[in-house]
Formats: structure tokens, sequence, C-alpha cells
């Protein structure tokens, strides 16, 4: 099928323009949004994501070594040629990942350090399209190989309370936008993210979920110790596939890192189940839901 994109949702705000797909007067309105390239405080979150709260490292060179890097103490994540690390890419589709820190503006590595490549923001040609009964979504306009950051998951970051609030007031009817992560670093509290989309936010806010998703998900650090929820290819992306992640961010019993979209419910213990129409063998017929977060 012949698509034809127009001009760029991002007003500039992105390294590379990501473009509409034109349409014809009266179809599928454009939801209007503010574009943000990163996340934004909201209502509840008691730090500013922009500001820079992390210390830097003093590695005078042009790349950073893990021997050496205090930045890089859980591991390198990516690789030299931009890449995020199988094995970091296997925790991830598993719900599971070590904590990913990348060098800052407060480092006096070289720019072009390794450890420098979601705060570089998006590369990769994308484009925002209508799909067929599952509202708009992203396509890839390039090939884009497995491993490879496409963008984040951004919007306002808002706290436990509004988050809820905002959950609790949406109907059947409603599009739901907030993702919530859970992290769990050794013995001490799970700590919880949660992002809206859904008034400022950027490309990210129009990825569809799939049973069998090509995105896996991972919280990256980079200015602040308020995550970043990177997007990262699990497989090589041909020209003109729709991007995909996992609104449930995998299942597994032993986790460190937990993401869900949240979901609307009419009353308590009455959650709405939304059909999920992935198209994948093995799809669950349903999108993920998970409210306990919440509670």
């Amino acid at each position: 099928m012949e698509r034809s994109f127009g001009r760029d949702l991002s007003a500039g705000l992105e390294n590379v323009l990501i473009l509409m797909e034109t349409r014809e007067s009266g179809e599928d309105a454009f939801p209007k949004f503010q574009y943000t390239p990163e996340n934004v405080q909201g209502p509840g979150c008691d730090v500013d994501p922009t500001e820079v709260t992390l210390p830097g490292c003093s590695c005078r060179s042009q790349s950073c070594l893990p021997d050496s890097c205090p930045c890089l103490c859980f591991g390198q994540a990516y690789t030299s040629e931009g890449r995020l690390v199988e094995q970091r890419e296997e925790e991830a589709s598993l719900g599971y990942s070590r904590p990913v820190f990348e060098c800052n503006v407060l480092c006096e590595c070289s720019e072009a350090c390794q450890s420098r490549l979601v705060q570089n923001g998006v590369r990769v040609r994308l484009g925002v399209f209508c799909t067929q009964g599952r509202g708009w979504g992203v396509l890839a306009l390039e090939a884009i190989p497995q491993g490879c950051f496409v963008c984040e998951y951004a919007g306002e970051v808002i706290g436990f309370q509004e988050a809820r609030k905002r959950q609790l007031s949406q109907t059947t009817e409603d599009m739901n936008y907030i993702i919530a992560v859970q992290e769990h670093g050794g013995g001490q509290q799970p700590s919880r993210t949660f992002v809206d989309p859904a008034v400022v936010g950027n490309v990210g806010r129009f990825l569809n979920h799939s049973c069998q998703p090509n995105l896996v998900m991972v919280p990256v650090r980079v200015h602040s110790l308020v995550p970043r929820l990177a997007l990262f290819t699990s497989r090589d992306i041909e020209v003109g596939e729709e991007l995909t992640f996992d609104y449930a961010g995998g299942h597994v019993t032993s986790t460190q890192t937990h993401s869900h979209r949240l979901g609307p419910q009419t009353e308590p213990g009455a959650p709405q189940r939304k059909a999920c129409h992935c198209g994948a063998p093995n799809c669950t017929g349903v999108l993920p839901l998970d409210i306990s977060v919440l509670h």
C-alpha cells in the first residue's frame, strides 16, 4: 500500500523528521497534543526530569571504559556501533535488566563517547500512520538493525496519586497512554515511574501494542535518577514495518523491571479489558491491563 507522508510531527524538535501520513479530510482526526522530545515534570512529580542531579565522570578520553568509569559500574550497555548489547536486550525482553546509566553533561569524556546514545535523540526515520482498526501507529521509514535505539516513550512524569486519578477517571471509550514502570533493586522498596504522553508527549505515544513485539523498553538514566523509557529494536526491521512493543513489559516470575500500560476501571474489582487486534499468532485477544500498581 502506497502511503503519502506530509508535515513533521515534531516541528523540528527531533534530529530527523517525524512524518505524519497525509489523510483525506473527514478521516480519523489526528489527536491534539504538545510535542516534547523528552520527559517533562507533571503533577505530583517531585523531581524535574530535565534537571541534572547525577554526578559526572572525570574520564578525559574519547570513550569511557567499564573498568574505570563510574557511569559504567553496571557494565557497558551499548556496542561501538551504537546498539544495545545483546545480553541487555535479552534481559529486557524478559522484563529484567541491570541499570543503564549514560554519561551526562557533567562528564569530561567526549560527546562521541560510546556511553552517550539515548540522550542524542531519535536518529531513524519514522512515520505516524493510520492503521486498520487500531488507531494510529508508527512505521519504520528505513531499515533498522537489531539493537538500535528508536525513540523514547516520553511525556509528563506524574506522581502516584495523579496517575491513580487519571486512570480511575477513564472510561472504556478513552484512549489510555499512562505507562507505569516499577523497578526493584536489592532489598529496597520498588521505585515507580509514571509517564503519561496524552497531552504532552512524543512519537512514542503512537506505538501500538503487540503480543509479538519488535521493540523492547529499557529504563535509561542520563542526567537524572528519573529514567528515560528507551525503546530498542529486538530484531532487524524492514522498511514499512510497523513498530510495536508489549504494553505489559514481558512476563516473568522474578524481575527487576516491570512496565505496564494502565487501563480504565469502572468500579473496584471490575477491570474492563479491551480487545487486542495485533494479529500475532500468539495474540491473547485482549490488551494487557494491570491496575495493581495503583493500589
